[in-house]
């Protein structure tokens, strides 16, 4: 397996893929590597379902740490294009929360239920003895929409254009300089440190895949989670069986992002970043998508094109000509435990 915390290709097409359970006539798209998303269809409906960890840092404040958990888990369906409409959630408690910390998590995923339209349906909430922070459950959001309005995955084609939302290592930088802010400051200014901590506003892309969806159309999309920008480009166009024609200069690098990454020695495009959207848009359809995110404030940015490859199967990311490779580890990681021990030092 890779270090990324999923696993890898090789492992999933040689032990997972071939151990699905029942094939059941209603899959209509199910498990795949790099992709977000499994669809059932359902007397003439379609199911899109995902199920992701929980993950609550209470040093966020737990208000924002349950609202960003809560997006991780929706956009997951968001990027199908489908609205997200249901909810069952599963919370494995560490015994040091108290009544009152769960009731503050669980009030604020509420609320951003109800403001998204969603309804938690089941779900299973108890103490144990092993849990601890971050990772506190599991959740599987739901979408119930038309099966023919669904972005699928693997949906980007040669001509459509690829747009990136608010930029790469937006969340690693967001949490590393809010988490540890104590320590960068030796090394990095205040102004700096205020950039990065800023980040952490951007790292929610739900509401953003709805409106980029409803603008479209839209071929495809992605989150940018495990593996960075360069893991979703080539997760999205090994899907597609294309090539990603890459600008460099293109991309957008928000404030602190760069200068945390140096100085913590992060690779950006390799580093996790929830809440930007990879997204391939038919060439009629961008000025749209561009508008609509632009009017959500979302940063946004055309950083490419989709392009035929001959190769039978597989695609490839080329940046600046170029080949860009799947990260094999998340660098935000390392520096996270390197971080972490200094303080406990």
């Amino acid at each position: 397996m890779s270090d990324l915390g999923k696993i890898d290709r090789q492992f999933f097409d040689r032990r997972v893929a071939p151990n699905l359970g029942a094939d059941r006539d209603d899959v209509a798209v199910g498990p795949q590597h790099g992709v977000d998303f499994g669809v059932l269809e359902i007397g003439g409906q379609a199911l899109v379902t995902a199920t992701d960890p929980i993950s609550i840092m209470p040093q966020l404040g737990l208000e924002r740490a349950a609202r960003f958990a809560l997006d991780l888990v929706l956009a997951d369906v968001a990027v199908s294009g489908i609205p997200p409409s249901h909810l069952s959630i599963c919370f494995t408690l560490p015994e040091t929360m108290t009544d009152e910390e769960f009731a503050t998590v669980w009030e604020t995923v509420h609320e951003e239920c109800v403001d998204l339209g969603v309804a938690v349906v089941t779900g299973h909430t108890a103490r144990y003895s092993d849990p601890s922070h971050p990772w506190v459950g599991a959740a599987t959001a739901m979408a119930v929409g038309d099966p023919d309005a669904i972005v699928r995955p693997d949906g980007a084609r040669p001509g459509d254009r690829l747009l990136l939302t608010t930029g790469p290592a937006v969340e690693s930088v967001g949490l590393l300089s809010t988490l540890f802010g104590d320590q960068l400051e030796a090394e990095l200014s205040p102004d700096v440190i205020d950039d990065a901590q800023e980040r952490l506003a951007e790292v929610y892309c739900v509401r953003d895949a709805l409106a980029a969806a409803a603008a479209g159309p839209v071929t495809a999309m992605h989150d940018v989670t495990e593996g960075g920008l360069a893991g979703a480009l080539n997760e999205m166009a090994d899907g597609a069986g294309a090539r990603f024609s890459i600008d460099r200069e293109a991309v957008p690098m928000r404030p602190g992002v760069r200068a945390v990454c140096e100085h913590l020695e992060i690779d950006p495009w390799a580093a996790t970043s929830s809440g930007s959207l990879l997204v391939a848009v038919d060439p009629e359809g961008i000025d749209g998508v561009v508008a609509a995110l632009e009017d959500r404030d979302t940063v946004v940015a055309e950083i490419g094109r989709v392009e035929p490859i001959d190769e039978a199967s597989g695609g490839e990311v080329l940046v600046d000509g170029d080949r860009l490779a799947h990260p094999t580890v998340d660098p935000s990681w390392r520096a996270y435990a390197e971080l972490a021990d200094a303080a406990n030092d």
